[in-house]
């Protein structure tokens, strides 16, 4: 078959925009337009299709290909070579982004080797959500300017998200302090009151720096002294726990908890807790149920001889260790008993969960001061 050959004028508009070495290519495919972003400006050209529109579309991006990589046969070829040799060049990431192929965007998006620049290329490329969450978890695009557009812009896009899951990673990337005006986090946060997965975000953003108030417990104030003193990692975690800051995280997780509306939202608070905790449990996630956690951490407090002066001192600060040893050790575990497979949400799921929720809530209540 005859190779497809692309219309006189859409020849020379292609070979002029290329010769300016643009940055960015994409395409739009319903309109058949391709837009070029170059150093200072965008262009755009107008295709002419000689062929159905998808055959020329792949014509048009197999000379982009070739130019770019040295290669008619595109990115998907292109990521084969890449993974024969283990790990894409990051030179070869700006070439990806002029490929006008949505994917090759997302490889670029994906790679370690993002900067804020080639963040903020991609996003010209291809303004899609997942690719805004995905580089906001780069380090270097959250802390440049790209990054607040971004945020901005998964917050905008918030109320038209559907999945649970992908609701929590918006608001926990978007979130992260210094990417938007506190104003705009506690506006978010207002909603959370009535958006549980929006407050799941939040913990698993910044859970010692979210937006808003709440006192410490009453009586941090006659014990700090002796925590501050204490060399241990419980007494370091008690003073993060009791502080202004650790109170408001608890006070959300309770109230995540109170009324999950699906398994991811208590998964991910799960997940949450522990990583606060994981100072007391550096093995990480034990993967036992909570009867187990209970006895475990019994255990612990009594045979841990670091927390025997402490205890001696401060004989109530034994249920306060006991608790956070618990919620050191929370993961899927805890669910598994109730749930056996089961994907059950909403009313059904609470029920089956209805203990271990209260068990979780009662070893939470006991750090906020509000146990029973």
């Amino acid at each position: 078959m005859p190779a497809i050959e692309l219309s006189p004028e859409d020849a020379l508009r292609l070979n002029v925009l290329l010769a300016n070495k643009p940055q960015a290519i994409r395409i739009n495919e319903s309109s058949m337009t391709l837009f070029g972003l170059l150093d200072d400006s965008e262009t755009s050209i107008r295709l002419n299709p000689t062929c159905p529109d998808e055959k020329y579309l792949k014509q048009i991006r197999s000379v982009l290909s070739e130019r770019a990589l040295g290669n008619p046969a595109g990115y998907p070829l292109y990521l084969q070579r890449w993974t024969r040799m283990g790990k894409m060049r990051d030179e070869s990431l700006k070439e990806l982004l002029k490929l006008g192929d949505p994917e090759a965007v997302f490889a670029v998006v994906c790679a370690e080797g993002l900067t804020d620049e080639l963040a903020r290329r991609a996003w010209w490329a291809s303004e899609e959500p997942e690719n805004a969450r995905r580089m906001l978890q780069t380090m270097a695009v959250s802390e440049g300017q790209t990054g607040k557009q971004l945020a901005r812009y998964l917050i905008e896009f918030l109320p038209f998200e559907t999945d649970t899951e992908t609701m929590i990673e918006s608001v926990r990337v978007a979130m992260r302090p210094g990417l938007l005006p506190e104003s705009e986090r506690r506006a978010l946060w207002k909603k959370s009151a009535r958006k549980t997965p929006y407050l799941v975000g939040f913990i698993a953003s910044a859970p010692d720096d979210l937006p808003d108030r709440t006192p410490p417990r009453s009586d941090l104030s006659g014990i700090c002294d002796l925590l501050s003193a204490d060399q241990t990692p419980a007494a370091s975690l008690l003073l993060r726990s009791l502080s202004e800051n650790g109170q408001l995280f608890l006070d959300a997780c309770l109230r995540i908890l109170n009324k999950p509306p699906t398994q991811d939202v208590i998964t991910t608070t799960l997940d949450v807790m522990r990583s606060y905790y994981a100072g007391l449990r550096p093995d990480g996630d034990p993967d036992l149920g909570l009867q187990q956690l209970y006895e475990e951490a019994a255990v612990y407090v009594d045979n841990t001889a670091a927390l025997q002066p402490l205890f001696s001192q401060a004989p109530s600060l034994r249920r306060d260790v006991t608790a956070m040893r618990v919620l050191s050790g929370l993961g899927y575990g805890v669910l598994r008993p109730e749930l056996k497979g089961s994907s059950a949400a909403g009313g059904l799921m609470r029920r089956k969960l209805e203990p271990v929720l209260h068990g979780i809530s009662d070893e939470i209540k006991v750090l906020l001061g509000s146990a029973p």
